[in-house]
């Protein structure tokens, strides 16, 4: 009497539609979210090379021609007219270099760029503000630095809209296989304890930037009062 053959396995469920389109989603946005970036600082570049370069020397020759010119009032008058005005575009052009990219995240590191964000902001805030960072420079790659840096901007603008604080925290710790960046703030907190980061749309950009490298981010209630941002990272990219 033959042994009846064993049962095959059954074949692993197929993926759902809905999980496979919002994974499909997901790598898109990173996608578009990395050639925005490369196209931001390339725009930041060009402001720095060429428009930066055209209003330095427009600056030096300006005033060669102070020097050389006659004492009249109403021309010196008009020369310095045409100084402030220059400087103020070299101010604007400056400014939206700053915008489009943080040269300061690829020229110092991340951790120089976090530090002068929060800084920065505690003094036009006068808000309290504690930095407490790794000693050495992060090890991670430009994709982590840019969510991070990211995530502390789009966490301070909110506090400054929305926390009524008087004190900030921000932490950063690293671990041979992690980065994890909180912000904590002593302001009025969450409505109801709850996460909302998912209706903030700067916040919610951020949070698909965490997810597209294996990622996450969370905005709740502390229970010390206030709020508490926290964005985690894993060292390798999940695939």
């Amino acid at each position: 009497m033959s042994a009846h053959p064993a049962p095959a396995s059954p074949p692993p469920p197929a993926q759902h539609p809905a999980a496979l389109r919002n994974a499909e989603l997901s790598d898109l946005l990173g996608h578009l979210h990395n050639c925005w970036d490369n196209e931001r600082r390339s725009l930041s570049r060009q402001l720095h090379d060429s428009l930066g370069s055209t209003l330095t020397a427009l600056t030096m020759h300006l005033g060669l021609l102070t020097q050389k010119m006659p004492p009249d009032p109403a021309l010196q008058e008009r020369a310095a007219q045409m100084k402030q005005l220059l400087l103020q575009v070299v101010e604007t052009n400056r400014q939206m270099q700053m915008r489009l990219w943080n040269d300061r995240l690829e020229f110092l590191g991340v951790r120089v760029a976090l530090c002068e964000a929060v800084e920065q902001f505690g003094a036009q805030q006068h808000i309290s503000v504690r930095c407490r960072l790794p000693e050495q420079e992060l090890q991670c790659p430009r994709s982590h630095s840019v969510v991070l840096l990211h995530a502390l901007e789009e966490g301070l603008r909110n506090i400054a809209t929305h926390a009524h604080a008087s004190a900030i925290d921000v932490q950063v710790d690293e671990t041979p296989d992690r980065i994890t960046l909180r912000l904590k703030d002593n302001g009025v907190g969450l409505v109801d304890g709850n996460d909302q980061s998912s209706g903030k749309f700067g916040l919610r950009t951020v949070r698909e930037r965490a997810a597209y490298l294996g990622g996450t981010l969370s905005l709740t209630s502390h229970p010390d009062g206030g709020t508490l941002l926290t964005v985690a990272l894993p060292k390798q990219v999940a695939s």
